[in-house]
């Protein structure tokens, strides 16, 4: 159950849904997606098969509000043997977990970084977790944690510390191997000069507007460097375009739009440093996308991966503008230190993070909790 399988529109979470059930299924699990329709195209609809995935129109995008289909709903739910709800914020999964409690179904939730009352919004989702967020939340069978970082949100909603597993995010090596740097690069006008990487949706919660404010304060230590935003915009590509026209670094930034498939691997392996400058994430997926393609990256401390500093796999900085300059910059003095880290990456992430693994926790999780 997930508001959005978009991958252009739906980030982390409708990559997350995709993957998570593309490989249960593969495991042998009988998966049934529900979504919305926010443009989804034909080969999202049809990855689980025929009739596997389920589309209730949109009837607003802003807010994923749903055409009413609490009957539709229902008739899922009755006929599944537990539910799975991923998100928080969404109508869709409160009609879920209401059909949920009515049909004695049993539900695991995973929010993935969604349970803090952070950025827009905030008094609706006040109001969301007053009427029945929390509750969903609660009464849930099994919460599920990406990170250890997130137990404690579960913890501020006064879900039982023993209720709560962690199984983290993942990521499907052989999505990442076309690798074509002088193509991508004359493609896309960079040039032969290193560039600094950004890959998510253009929103304040993923900080954007605090790298390229870095950025403009070290253009001048790294005269060649580029900088690079690909994603699609979520509010701030105008204020983002307004600040480059006042810095006069305009030529050295680019913004190249939501990149898939061959591209976006493409991107992570031309790149030199991948920054993701996030004021508030459970697990960045991006993370895991970058390392399997062995590009060095930097993080915030908002991320919930700080494993990787101590991994020697790459930089951990404070989500500020001050704290990704002084990172970026010492990472870009050790050119041989770059290319350690991203070698260091990927050998975390295949050793831990690949869907093939992550989907059998998922699977005795059901099963156990299923036997309960």
């Amino acid at each position: 159950m997930s508001s959005t399988i978009n991958a252009v529109t739906g980030g982390g979470e409708a990559e997350r849904t995709y993957q998570m059930s593309l490989f249960l299924r593969k495991l042998g699990v009988d998966c049934h997606v529900l979504t919305l329709d926010t443009g989804l195209p034909v080969d999202r609809v049809d990855f689980l098969g025929p009739n596997k995935v389920t589309v209730i129109p949109c009837l607003f995008q802003r807010f994923l509000i749903p055409k009413p289909s609490f009957f539709l709903i229902n008739s899922l739910v009755k006929n599944s043997d537990i539910v799975h709800l991923i998100g928080h914020w969404t109508i869709l999964n409160a009609l879920a977990y209401l059909s949920a409690r009515l049909n004695k179904k049993k539900y695991v939730v995973c929010p993935a970084g969604a349970l803090p009352i952070f950025g827009r919004s905030k008094f609706i989702k006040f109001i969301y977790n007053f009427i029945i967020g929390s509750s969903i939340v609660r009464n849930a069978s099994t919460c599920i944690a990406v990170t250890d970082s997130e137990i404690q949100s579960f913890a501020n909603y006064g879900v039982n510390l023993n209720k709560i597993k962690i199984i983290p995010n993942g990521i499907a090596p052989l999505d990442f191997t076309s690798k074509d740097n002088q193509g991508f690069r004359l493609k896309h006008g960079l040039g032969d000069t290193p560039f600094i990487l950004f890959v998510g949706r253009l929103s304040f919660i993923k900080g954007p507007d605090l790298l390229l404010n870095a950025f403009m304060s070290i253009a001048s230590q790294f005269p060649n460097l580029k900088l690079v935003f690909v994603g699609p915009d979520a509010g701030m590509l105008s204020e983002l375009k307004a600040i480059i026209k006042r810095s006069g670094v305009g030529d050295k930034v680019f913004f190249l739009g939501y990149l898939g498939g061959d591209e976006k691997s493409q991107a992570y392996h031309a790149s030199t440093l991948l920054v993701i400058p996030s004021r508030q994430e459970a697990m960045s997926i991006v993370v895991l996308e970058a390392g399997v393609c062995s590009a060095p990256v930097l993080m915030t401390n908002q991320c919930g991966f700080n494993v990787l500093e101590s991994e020697g796999a790459g930089w951990v900085v404070p989500a500020s503008i001050d704290g990704l300059l002084n990172g970026i910059s010492s990472a870009l003095s050790d050119p041989d230190l770059l290319e350690e880290t991203g070698k260091n990456l990927k050998g975390l992430v295949l050793e831990g993070f690949s869907w093939g693994e992550i989907v059998k926790k998922y699977s005795d999780l059901y099963t156990k909790i299923l036997d309960n």
